[in-house]
């Protein structure tokens, strides 16, 4: 199997009246599947939590509010940003109930930028899935050199302050882990 952010939002603790992001968000599949999980609830508008999108790139970002709106999910927030400077979400502290950061690591330099970024705006026993390649599998995925493996971004979390909580299933060709900020 390959990726199923439908299945693997299934693995999160994701609740209505939350607020959560999505580090990198790319195409907003993670974002959205997450938004509808929150919007089952029944709840009126606002009360349903919030979904950051969060990506360098415009054009993915107003896609992104596209599907949103065309799927009437109003607990949708895209943010420009560059995921690897200091404060760079200009989210507030401790905002964050739960982030996602999904086929990422393999594309970024500063990788503890990002570590740090997400422990700064996650709650005090919020929690981060991060999800990545296992490999490259012959050009299916990232240039072999830039893969990161399971244990250097367990290293790269855990310097940063996150414990880590678990490991869940995430395709074939991924691996998937949650950690919880202290």
């Amino acid at each position: 199997m390959f990726i199923n952010p439908e299945q693997i939002v299934k693995n999160f603790e994701v609740w209505p009246g939350m607020v959560a992001a999505d580090f990198g968000s790319g195409s907003g599949r993670y974002v959205l599947e997450i938004a509808q999980k929150m919007n089952n609830s029944g709840l009126p508008a606002g009360k349903a939590g919030t979904v950051y999108a969060i990506d360098i790139q415009k054009n993915l970002l107003e896609a992104i509010k596209s599907e949103a709106e065309k799927r009437h999910l109003s607990n949708v927030d895209i943010i420009w940003a560059d995921i690897e400077s200091k404060e760079g979400t200009k989210l507030a502290n401790g905002i964050l109930d739960f982030a996602i950061a999904s086929n990422i690591l393999f594309q970024i330099v500063n990788k503890e930028a990002l570590a740090k970024e997400i422990f700064r705006v996650l709650k005090s026993g919020g929690r981060m899935a991060l999800i990545d390649w296992t490999a490259s599998f012959g050009g299916t995925g990232p240039a072999p050199k830039a893969v990161v493996a399971k244990k250097e971004a367990e290293i790269i979390f855990i310097q940063e302050g996150f414990l880590e909580e678990k490991e869940f299933p995430a395709g074939d060709n991924h691996y998937g882990i949650i950690f919880k900020k202290p």
